[in-house]
This record gives structure tokens, sequence and C-alpha cells, in this order.
């Protein structure tokens, strides 16, 4: 201990000793459960809209859950289609831009089309083409509008 000073300046430096030592105070609490994996964010909703959250047992919380739960449940198929066509698409974009057929070939994986994008990409290097076609596996599927 530094005792130089008087007693006042020996318990300020004592004090501030203490003070840089001790651990930070934790930080404040948030909403929700995080334990649970809940995180509370804000949700922007129509005067009408919260109405009938109100009405509905359980309160808005566990409505809007199980809203979203039957919108992803229905959605999978959908999902997974949009995904086979962005993962094709990201491919097409990097490596194919400059072959004959290009926009063809995307036009035709939006549109589900299996036999235009064949097409369009036949006078591709074969290995460039296979890989595309098993990128977007999957994405040949039309999708209905929701």
């Amino acid at each position: 201990m530094d005792l130089r000073g008087g007693p006042e300046e020996a318990a300020a430096r004592v004090e501030a000793a203490l003070a840089a030592a001790a651990p930070p105070p934790p930080p404040p609490r948030g909403r929700g459960r995080p334990q649970l994996g809940v995180v509370a964010r804000e949700v922007t909703l129509l005067p009408r809209h919260w109405e009938w959250l109100a009405a509905q047992p359980g309160g808005a919380s566990v409505t809007l859950r199980r809203l979203v739960d039957e919108a992803r449940r229905g959605a999978v198929d959908a999902d997974a289609v949009r995904a086979a066509r962005e993962r094709a698409y990201r491919f097409l974009q990097a490596i194919a831009g400059n072959l004959p057929g290009y926009e063809e070939a995307l036009r035709a994986l939006f549109a589900g089309d299996a036999g235009g994008f064949d097409a369009s990409t036949a006078d591709w290097p074969q290995a460039l083409r296979e890989h595309a076609q098993a990128l977007g596996q999957g994405a040949f599927v039309p999708l209905t509008p929701s």
C-alpha cells in the first residue's frame, strides 16, 4: 500500500485501486426469456391487427408464434425451390455470365422450365452444365403464387 501524503490522499489511492480491480457491473437484463431462446423485438402492426391479436386466446405473443410456425410449415416446399434457384443463379452469375444462352438459362431457371434450361445450356462445357444442374436440382418445380 502506498501511504504517502495524508490519510485522505492514501484513502483516495486505495479507493481508486479497488474501483479499478472491481468487476464491471452486469449489463441490464433485457426483455424476453434468453434461457429459452426468446428474444424481444419490435413489431409494427396497424391498430386493427393489435385489436385482433388482443382478442386471441393466449395473447399476442402466443398467437404470433403460432401464425409464424404455420406459415413456416406451409412454405417448406417453396423455400426449398427458391433456395435451389438462388444457388444455381449465384453460380451462373459468377461463372457463366459470358456464355451463349446465359440469359435464356436464367429465365428458364426462374420459370421452372427444365427443358428450356437444358436447351439453353447445351453448348456449355459439360462439367459446368452438370454442376449448374446439380446446384439447381429441385429448382424446376413450378411455384404456385401465394
